[in-house]
């Protein structure tokens, strides 16, 4: 006799389903939808050059340019039955308070429909003092303080600082861009759990995407699991974003550029995931779809556990972004 067919897809949507919904921990829905046929040809440009290459896009966009892209964003979210999103919006002298006006505008708009959360994006860094008013200026009005050390490279733990010391005063959870570029040349991760440490904030820090973790050798990378236990810190993964990262010729241990999912939840980590950039430069052919996040997610890291792939779609997301239910 043939047992039931068991579809584990089918199980997955059920769960997070019963779990309230979708959880998208990480996105930038002030850029998507923002590609164009004269822009795509940009989206071969490494990623440090992306960082100054959507200046262009950020300084010729209106509130309503920005509004428009963000409803667009959030509709299709809320049609797969997504609870909650966190998203980093640009706020510097290029974009100015765009951003943070079309936001304030989706919250009054669907604020009863989707719990969103709102960071602010750093691509002019927090030391230059240019930067640092725009980065303090935004710290108002977001609920969580974004971060990305690597654009104020040599002085990381400086901008850490900053970041943990603003949160502080500000009574707000804090997720930071590490460990992007596959190499273990990185160590943004551990650097960004030391300073979690350090500062006493246990429990409000998410660290997004990590993907460098798993270029390190076994020995490190469970002496770091250990740390951000430590941390309580939080790992944001973002699948589709790094999965294309492209090859090179240095050795690693054999790993995908994908968050090490499968490593992180038996040690305990809480992870989330989220769909990073949507139909933009960095990220031309991303649909926003949650459902191919997750696929890629536990294809690349062979993780198959239902029960943990649902926590990670939904209740580990709410815990990242600070929302109780």
């Amino acid at each position: 006799m043939n047992k039931q067919n068991f579809n584990p897809i089918e199980e997955v949507l059920h769960r997070i389903k019963e779990k309230g919904g979708w959880v998208n921990t990480h996105s930038h829905l002030d850029r998507a939808y923002s590609l164009t046929s004269d822009t795509f040809a940009l989206s071969n440009s490494y990623l440090k050059e992306k960082w100054h290459l959507v200046d262009d896009m950020k300084r010729n966009s209106t509130v309503d340019d920005i509004y428009f892209r963000m409803e667009k964003a959030i509709n299709f979210m809320l049609e797969q039955g997504c609870q909650a999103i966190g998203s980093f919006i640009d706020a510097d002298e290029v974009i100015e308070d765009r951003s943070i006006q079309a936001a304030q505008r989706l919250k009054d708009n669907y604020g009863k429909d989707i719990e969103m959360r709102f960071a602010n994006q750093v691509l002019k860094g927090v030391i230059d003092p240019k930067a640092r008013e725009w980065f303090d200026m935004s710290s108002d009005f977001v609920d969580i303080i974004g971060g990305l050390p690597a654009k104020d490279f040599g002085r990381e733990e400086e901008h850490l600082d900053i970041l943990m010391s603003t949160a502080k005063a500000k009574n707000k959870l804090v997720h930071v861009h590490v460990d992007q570029f596959n190499t273990d040349e990185e160590i943004e991760t551990e650097q960004l759990a030391l300073k979690t440490i350090e500062h006493g904030m246990q429990g409000k820090v998410s660290a997004v995407h990590s993907i460098s973790v798993a270029a390190h050798p076994r020995k490190y990378r469970f002496e770091l699991y250990d740390l951000i236990k430590k941390a309580d810190m939080h790992i944001v993964s973002c699948p589709t974003a790094w999965i294309d990262h492209n090859r090179t010729e240095r050795l690693a241990p054999s790993h995908n550029s994908v968050t090490p999912v499968d490593e992180m939840i038996p040690r305990g980590i809480n992870v989330a995931f989220g769909t990073d950039n949507i139909n933009d430069i960095y990220k031309p052919f991303s649909d926003g779809h949650l459902l191919t996040e997750l696929r890629v997610m536990l294809e690349s890291c062979h993780f198959y556990d239902v029960e943990q792939l649902s926590n990670i779609a939904t209740v580990n997301g709410l815990k990242a972004l600070g929302i109780k239910k």
